[in-house]
């Protein structure tokens, strides 16, 4: 049986783009031997769970043996949850599925590995719960507010609050990435955009 290397791909909605993602992993299939099999899995769910369509149908080809090589962008890109992350690293092992992050330089089969990516599994559901504190922060402010905002000719940004206005900004001004606003905010990039579009443009206020 001829095995293959799987590239998954995974964003959080649907509005949210893989194309960094997938620049970087095709650069590296490239680098790879001239007769490397690659089949390419994805999903646009949130991480929080392993109940998603392209992850179901990768997992069927690891538990079949059809799978030498699983290669992600980032480990948080395989997962959300510390227990789903570390189960998941076990179970590679025992079917011999080398993992690859590009961004974490992980490698399953030695000791530090393991180590490190264990952390990382731990630092990725940390982020996450902090995220959804942050936002359900925000949200509760803006109720307690009693306000409405972020109107314009184009429309209102429903989704974002005043607190996370004022932290985008502050975020860009530092010189940070929209990829990594919006992975902090719990926002999508686009939303980034078009948050920082408004304030510059005047359509929204930056809050106090």
């Amino acid at each position: 049986m001829t095995k293959h290397t799987a590239i998954y791909i995974r964003v959080s909605t649907a509005q949210q783009s893989t194309r960094s993602q997938k620049a970087d992993l095709e650069r590296w299939v490239k680098a790879q031997e001239p007769d490397i099999t690659v089949n390419w899995y994805s999903d646009k769910v949130t991480g929080k769970t392993f109940d998603r369509p392209g992850w179901q149908k990768l997992q069927t080809a690891i538990d079949a043996g059809q799978v030498d090589k699983l290669v992600v962008w980032r480990l948080d890109r395989l997962g959300r949850t510390a227990s789903g992350l570390c189960k998941l690293f076990e179970d590679l092992q025992s079917k011999k599925v080398r993992l690859v992050s590009l961004k974490d330089s992980i490698d399953l089969g030695t000791a530090s590995g393991r180590l490190i990516a264990n952390v990382l599994a731990s630092v990725a559901a940390y982020e996450t719960e902090i995220r959804g504190e942050r936002v359900k922060a925000g949200q509760a402010a803006a109720r307690a507010a009693g306000t409405t905002w972020g109107g314009s000719k184009k429309g209102r940004l429903h989704k974002v609050t005043p607190e996370q206005v004022k932290a985008i900004v502050n975020m860009k001004a530092k010189g940070e990435r929209p990829t990594n606003i919006a992975r902090i905010t719990g926002l999508d990039r686009t939303t980034i955009y078009r948050v920082l579009d408004y304030v510059e443009q005047g359509h929204i206020t930056i809050p106090a």
